[in-house]
């Protein structure tokens, strides 16, 4: 009798040959980073689909103490196996780290870290800089306004960094000062300085954002600056060449004044990239002074948003 043949057994269909449409489906119901970030680790096919096919992601919220929220979920989350507390900023989807033997970014969802130089660790121009400036001695930063440099500032115990910005892979810009008041500083991913211009007047400056590869600034007033970007001759590092005016600010004078209700209305700027225009948001924050003789509260209420649209082609 003939043996009896048996059928070949079929290997179990494998993830991995999803086809990219399909993959291009199921991503689009993923909206939360969080869940692409689970979709990807599947298998190399799928971390490749990610990131060709995937929709602009919805945004986190991140709390100080590491915790984080989602638009899609009423319950606060943490990543697994890590601690994100105490992180300085944010730029994009990694978490700025300030320490006293350096500064760091890390990125929660590939646990990718880049490594940045420490605040106290700056290339000054012009190298032999030292501490001039119109300050008197024994005023405060935030009361002065004359002419303050980052001399004046760059060994301070409170200094931070309120602002960082990853350009490209070879440019990192940063707003470090104290209070609201900073300088631009520059460094390359991994480099062991920064390079901020020495006799710079310190501002206000509110944001920054890299757009169509410039980097601008929006400070107290409204103007928006644009920062030329030179290299160093002698070691290639990048460095602030100038810094100039493109639109000229229309800031309203009511601002910070107190009204005869003891209120008032603080600011704060934003720079925002949307549909490939820049946009600067304006948020109103009104707050309410207490009367002579209450806890000495400052009460925060209601807030208002205005977005205008930078006109680069008739701000000349």
């Amino acid at each position: 009798m003939a043996e009896e043949k048996k059928p070949h057994s079929q290997p179990p269909p494998s993830w991995s040959g999803l086809p990219l449409d399909l993959a291009g489906l199921v991503l689009s119901l993923l909206p939360v980073y969080a869940d692409r970030a689970c979709f990807a680790a599947v298998c190399p096919q799928w971390r490749a689909a990610a990131r060709q096919l995937q929709p602009p992601p919805l945004p986190l919220l991140a709390l100080p103490d590491g915790t984080f929220y989602s638009l899609m979920y009423d319950k606060p989350f943490r990543f697994p196996g890590c601690g994100f507390a105490g992180y300085e900023n944010v730029c994009g989807s990694w978490l700025v780290f300030s320490r006293d033997d350096g500064c760091f970014m890390v990125n929660p969802f590939s646990r990718a870290t880049v490594r940045l130089p420490a605040l106290s660790s700056v290339r000054l121009r012009p190298p032999n800089a030292s501490a001039k400036s119109k300050w008197a001695e024994g005023g405060s930063v935030e009361s002065a306004n004359l002419y303050i440099t980052w001399m004046r500032i760059n060994k301070a115990d409170n200094l931070r960094i309120s602002k960082l910005i990853l350009c490209s892979p070879n440019l990192v810009a940063a707003l470090v000062g104290i209070g609201s008041f900073s300088q631009i500083l520059m460094c390359q991913p991994g480099a062991l300085s920064w390079s901020v211009r020495a006799y710079d007047r310190i501002e206000d400056f509110q944001d920054m954002s890299f757009y169509q590869g410039k980097l601008y600034a929006i400070a107290k007033d409204e103007n928006l600056l644009v920062v030329n970007i030179s290299q160093d001759q002698s070691t290639g590092d990048p460095q602030v060449c100038r810094i100039g005016r493109v639109i000229e600010g229309d800031c309203p004078t009511w601002y910070d004044g107190v009204f005869e209700d003891n209120s008032s209305a603080c600011k704060k700027l934003y720079l925002v990239e949307s549909r490939g225009m820049l946009l600067m948001v304006r948020r109103t924050i009104w707050c309410q002074f207490p009367e002579p003789g209450g806890d000495g509260r400052i009460m925060g209420g209601q807030n208002e948003f205005e977005v205008f649209e930078a006109d680069f082609e008739h701000s000349r």
